[in-house]
């Protein structure tokens, strides 16, 4: 037997050919999940997805180009944030706040790479006017207890 089938019912199974070759069964079914494969077990749990297959959340992305933006004017590639906003076209007072994103705690930026920041915090919170102490993001955020 040639090629790959999928079944959605059946047991695992391998069997030995004459030939030395082995066919093994596996019974999965794919569905599609906001435009990706996902493989669904047969006890009907989701396999859980492979880290280069989930897809960057808003908060990652936000965080990513604050790094980047910041990266970029320490390197001297941009004289200033309102060079480098017109570059990107983008507006100052967005592209400050991404910036902002850049001061966080380490282990806030931990939970936001992790997606394990708590739902309720949003870009926003984070992003406008954070407090230079740390603690005190940590207790804006009100997840002092959950990020230690």
């Amino acid at each position: 037997m040639n090629g790959i089938r999928i079944r959605k019912t059946g047991v695992p199974d391998v069997i030995a050919a004459s030939d030395g070759g082995l066919t093994l069964s596996v019974p999965i079914q794919i569905k599609r999940r906001s435009g990706r494969k996902l493989v669904t077990l047969p006890n009907g749990e989701a396999a859980n997805p492979r880290p280069w297959d989930v897809a960057a959340t808003p908060m990652q992305l936000a965080l990513a180009r604050g790094y980047r933006w910041l990266a970029m004017l320490e390197s001297g590639e941009a004289k200033s944030i309102t060079e480098l906003a017109a570059r990107e076209k983008i507006d100052n007072s967005y592209m400050c706040r991404m910036l902002n994103l850049t001061t966080l705690a380490p282990d806030i930026v931990a939970a936001i790479l992790d997606d394990t920041l708590p739902q309720n915090v949003t870009v926003h919170e984070l992003a406008i006017s954070p407090p230079v102490l740390w603690e005190e993001q940590r207790a804006r955020t009100g997840c002092r207890d959950v990020l230690r």
